[in-house]
């Protein structure tokens, strides 16, 4: 497999940015004309010696804003651990370096504009999660790797990546045209991985969680719901679990995403804004792409659908139910479990009912299992596919329950455990895998819905508790002001790093200059004055106390009147998107 280039110098002059690689023996550099934007291939030996010298960790690529071309570089890594040997990185820290030496050409709006761009860029990279390895495929499972041709095989790392999860793949459409640099620059994917070396029984392995995000249809948690004409499902995460040991190794991969038709669930400022399926498209088009695609990938899919089977979620289960009937297909099995329902007073326990229903299912998938002399010795045959309505909190609690029974599945064929022990008793062990499949959920959580997941202490612990509860609630709190208030900035920030939003060199005119409505200021301003008019009257009395109740049912009636207004008028007061097509959020 032809690697990329470990660790690099940036070196910057004037007219040039020289990227130069350090691994040993090598003299390759690549030279980016910071007037043409035009990249070559030299040699050392061609930097001129002025210029000023930095180490990078990497490129994630170039992105054009309003003031030109920038280039962005990792400036810090972690690593996670070793996969099959090859280092795997966390990138923790980036820099943004504009091609122009002055943004003096700009207009004062343009330059406002650029700033905001930039905000939308750092806002992304620094969302917890982005990770590397510059000599293995992270984008692929370790099921398509073994069944790959000796082609596939020699291609760079950035021609042969799975693009559904190549979250830099916008920034290096420049490199993808020049196959000579692609040993500078390598597929960057976005989730969460997590590594441990563990011991049972005196038997030492290597257990991994590798959860990939989709970069298409990506977005943040309510302004991206349901699929595109594509197929494509909102939040839609491909998680591996992969163990190592003496050679031997095995996987066992998983789904979730969206429900996989057209709905929209847009922020009003009340806490569960209800859901609303597309009355005017035809939905079966488009879930039957999506599930094309999910099995030629991944072969028989088990939907697992764990939304409330009553209240404002039944009718997307319905709808769920009613397409996959519609579809007529037999490599699609449909569970709907009301997971709240059936937990409802902490009683957890009820989760077995729903492992047992799809065990024998679980059987018949299996999972990939490679011997030590590399023989393939099993395949997974399909995989489940589990939602919520937001497809974590609950789709994660049941992911890691199905990870656990396949983990022990491999774990006994593996010879290390015994026939007849149970990973639940295995404390050490069981610890950390609860934690690891904890930090998972509160990973995904943060990149979709702005904060850690609810029900971790049930994760974390296997029992729900009074302190998991009110986290739970203040989690919920932080969310709903997130998702009123300022995801409309994160989904613009998304769309732009990914590309979905197109920024025009020295652009005159963008939506981030679109003014409010008149509403968004006048009426908090009027509910404020009267509120605190109330407030003013029952403190400072009157001389009679009609005059006093007077005042406070006037003003009380003036702020309960205006607030009436401003819930009406939700959809005017919250942070919506500026930059996205409409037909994107609706």
């Amino acid at each position: 497999m032809a690697s990329t280039y470990e660790s690099f110098n940036l070196r910057t002059t004037p007219e040039k940015f020289y990227i130069e690689a350090c691994d040993d023996g090598c003299e390759d550099v690549l030279a980016i004309d910071r007037v043409s934007t035009e990249m070559t291939l030299t040699v050392r030996r061609d930097i001129p010696a002025s210029a000023e010298t930095r180490p990078v960790c990497g490129l994630m690529g170039t992105i054009r804003l309003v003031a030109g071309m920038y280039l962005v570089v990792i400036t810090k890594k972690q690593k996670v651990g070793d996969l099959l040997g090859h280092a795997v990185w966390k990138a923790l820290d980036f820099d943004i370096i504009s091609y122009k030496k002055t943004i003096l050409h700009l207009t004062d709006n343009q330059m406002q504009d650029n700033k905001a761009f930039l905000s939308m860029i750092n806002s992304v990279l620094h969302t917890d999660g982005f990770y590397f390895a510059t000599d293995y495929d992270l984008t692929h499972t370790l099921q398509r790797l073994a069944n790959t041709s000796p082609e596939f095989q020699e291609m760079s790392l950035l021609e042969r990546a799975d693009q559904r999860f190549v979250w830099n793949g916008h920034l290096l459409r420049e490199f993808m045209a020049q196959p000579e640099l692609h040993k500078f620059v390598y597929p960057v994917i976005h989730g969460f991985i997590t590594m441990k070396s563990c011991c049972i029984n005196g038997k030492v392995f290597e257990w991994s969680i590798i959860s990939r995000r989709s970069c298409f249809r990506a977005g943040v948690r309510y302004y991206v719901r349901g699929i595109d004409s594509e197929g494509h499902a909102a939040n839609y995460v491909e998680t591996e679990q992969i163990v190592q040991f003496s050679s031997a190794k095995a996987s066992f991969v998983q789904t979730r995403g969206s429900i996989p038709f057209y709905w929209s669930q847009r922020p009003n400022l009340k806490y569960k804004p209800k859901p609303q399926i597309n009355k005017t498209v035809n939905h079966l088009d488009g879930f039957q792409r999506h599930f094309d695609s999910q099995i030629i990938l991944y072969g028989r899919q088990v939907i697992l659908n764990l939304i409330n089977q009553k209240g404002s979620e039944k009718p997307l289960e319905m709808a769920f139910d009613k397409m996959v009937t519609s579809l007529g297909n037999g490599m699609i099995k449909y569970i709907a479990f009301d997971f709240h329902k059936e937990c409802s007073r902490m009683r957890w326990h009820r989760l077995q009912i729903l492992l047992d229903m799809v065990a024998e299912m679980q059987d018949e998938s299996g999972y990939f299992l490679v011997d030590a002399d590399g023989k393939v010795l099993m395949n997974q045959e399909g995989t489940f596919r589990s939602n919520c309505m937001d497809c974590l909190d609950r789709t994660n609690v049941i992911q890691s329950l199905l990870a656990r029974r396949s983990l022990q599945s491999q774990l006994r064929k593996m010879g290390v455990l015994h026939t007849g022990q149970q990973i639940e008793e295995q404390a050490d062990f069981e610890k950390v895998y609860k934690n690891a499949w904890a930090d998972n959920a509160d990973a995904c959580a943060k990149q979709y819905a702005g904060t850690g997941a609810l029900k971790t202490d049930f994760t974390r612990t296997g029992k729900r508790t009074q302190w998991g509860l009110l986290m739970d609630g203040w989690n919920s709190m932080i969310r709903y002001y997130k998702n009123n208030f300022s995801d409309g900035f994160r989904q613009d920030s998304i769309d732009v790093f990914l590309g979905n939003y197109a920024v025009e060199e020295a652009d005159w005119t963008t939506p981030l200059r679109d003014p409010k409505d008149w509403k968004f200021l006048t009426l908090p301003i009027i509910m404020v004055v009267a509120f605190s008019m109330c407030i003013i009257c029952l403190l400072m009395a009157g001389d009679t106390w009609t005059e006093t109740l007077a005042y406070v049912l006037f003003w009380g009636t003036a702020s309960v009147v205006t607030g009436g207004l401003i819930l009406f008028n939700g959809r005017d007061f919250v942070d919506a998107p500026r930059l996205v097509q409409k037909e994107k959020l609706d």
